[in-house]
């Protein structure tokens, strides 16, 4: 049965991708309904063009798990920080790492603090979720109380996040792009300090300019000390209290695997709530399950402490299942092959490739739903043209970084997207303004195509190592 499947052609594997933003547009931006059922209904488009070219069901479906099974890690995880959310508030870690935050920073020099800390977190975890998990947590907190807009505050976070993901020697996707491209990851990593420095330069800048307009207010001083005498009169707060996100730092650093990490992450928050904060083993579990309920009469604080749980993961996990179905029949069919391909046949000059190289990646983080698929289809398509053009293939690592990297939690119904959403409880479409150094990477990287700096030929390769 498999040798009469025909080849999909250019002009039918547009409809699913055509079909997927009209649909989207409509359900998010006209109806304010998930993302959710626009999804599955674009996977059953892709599922009809490609049985109607004799791709056989069997197919198709091993196309859908594949896509899926790519995403298992990230959803045990998602998981797992659900319930971490709610053992630490409940256990008084976020509550004191939200008091002494509020202690600390102030209105003026937050966003700029927000950006580097999570930058100095990620990149000594490698990881952009641990790190939106256990301090961007907080930092939530903290923006809230000095009246910083949220938007404003999970931009930076995952700006800094970010950085880390990108230039981390732990991160994943850092290891896997200079792998896809065929150069090595130190190499790459110093390619990248190019698009990276400019761009956190001008994320420093932006994020400074934004703090001059809530340094100083009254009415936000009004609100850090209702804050803070709430939290002190409805938890115990004390410094011990922050060695749970310190913990799971050390062990991410000491290459635990992030899900034991968290795992012990959170136990820890269990613990601390038994022993510091009165809690019984059946509030611990309700809290882990369900998530923690703030009751503490002050709105402000009830909204910013009720969430967590791994129920409240499952929406989350339910739009990665369903992203990640349409990629891989996508995938699995060759028709994002096709769509790549016609893209390259219009490469003419270096600065097209980088450009088509990084629209791909976007495409892909919309697509496929997926960051990795993201890295590997582009670094797999674009190596050649890289070659031919007798560029260094760090070039093209880099770019697969710009942009497959930086921009997938950008996009709602990515998974990257779907866990920051979660987590911060901020939608990508509300942050994206404001993630600075995501939206400055993959403009950086495309002027450097056009103009050649940077460019480095495939000749200086034995000079690089």
């Amino acid at each position: 049965m498999s040798d009469k499947r025909k080849e999909i052609p250019l002009g039918i594997a547009i409809i699913p991708v055509a079909f997927l933003i009209i649909a989207l547009f409509f359900t998010i931006g006209i109806l304010k309904l998930p993302p959710h059922i626009p999804l599955i209904c674009a996977a059953a488009v892709a599922a009809s063009v490609a049985t109607i070219y004799k791709h056989p069901w069997k197919e198709i479906q091993a196309g859908m798990v594949h896509g899926i099974t790519l995403a298992m890690g990230a959803i045990l995880i998602l998981m797992v920080v659900g319930t971490m959310i709610g053992t630490w508030i409940q256990g008084g870690v976020v509550p004191s790492m939200i008091y002494y935050g509020l202690k600390i920073l102030t209105p003026g020099i937050f966003l700029v603090a927000t950006l580097l800390i999570c930058s100095i977190v990620s990149l000594g975890t490698g990881s952009s979720w641990s790190t939106a998990g256990t301090i961007g947590v907080a930092l939530i907190g903290v923006g809230k109380g000095l009246g910083v807009p949220v938007p404003m505050v999970a931009g930076a976070i995952i700006s800094g996040a970010y950085f880390g993901d990108k230039m981390s020697p732990l991160s994943d996707t850092t290891n896997l792009a200079p792998a896809v491209a065929g150069t090595d990851l130190f190499s790459h990593i110093r390619h990248m300090v190019y698009t990276t420095g400019p761009g956190s330069i001008i994320s420093i800048v932006l994020y400074g300019l934004l703090g001059t307009r809530f340094s100083g207010g009254v009415l936000e001083t009004q609100n850090i000390e209702t804050i803070l005498s709430t939290l002190k009169s409805n938890f115990f707060i004390h410094p011990i209290l922050l060695l749970p996100p310190c913990l799971v730092i050390v062990m991410v650093v000491k290459k635990i695997p992030p899900l034991p990490a968290l795992l012990g992450g959170t136990a820890t928050g269990g613990i601390f709530a038994v022993l510091t904060q009165s809690r019984s083993l059946a509030d611990v579990i309700e809290a882990a399950q369900t998530g923690f309920v703030s009751t503490t009469g002050v709105e402000m604080v009830d909204e910013l402490l009720t969430r967590g749980g791994l129920m409240s993961m499952m929406e989350t996990v339910a739009l990665i299942i369903c992203a990640l179905s349409f990629g891989g029949i996508m995938e699995k069919t060759g028709m994002l092959k096709v769509l790549a391909g016609a893209l390259l046949k219009r490469v003419k000059r270096t600065g097209s490739l980088v450009a088509t190289t990084i629209f791909s990646c976007i495409g892909l983080n919309a697509i496929a739903s997926d960051q990795y698929m993201a890295i590997v289809i582009p670094g797999r398509m674009y190596k050649n043209a890289f070659d031919s053009r007798g560029l260094h293939p760090k070039n093209l690592s880099r770019c697969l970084e710009d942009s497959g990297t930086l921009t997938s939690p950008l996009i709602s119904w990515n998974s990257c997207g779907a866990f920051m959403h979660a987590t911060l409880g901020v939608n990508p479409l509300l942050y994206l303004p404001y993630a600075f150094l995501n939206l400055t990477n993959p403009v950086v990287s495309i002027f450097y195509g056009y103009t050649g700096i940077t460019m480095e030929k495939l000749e200086e390769k034995s000079e690089e190592s």
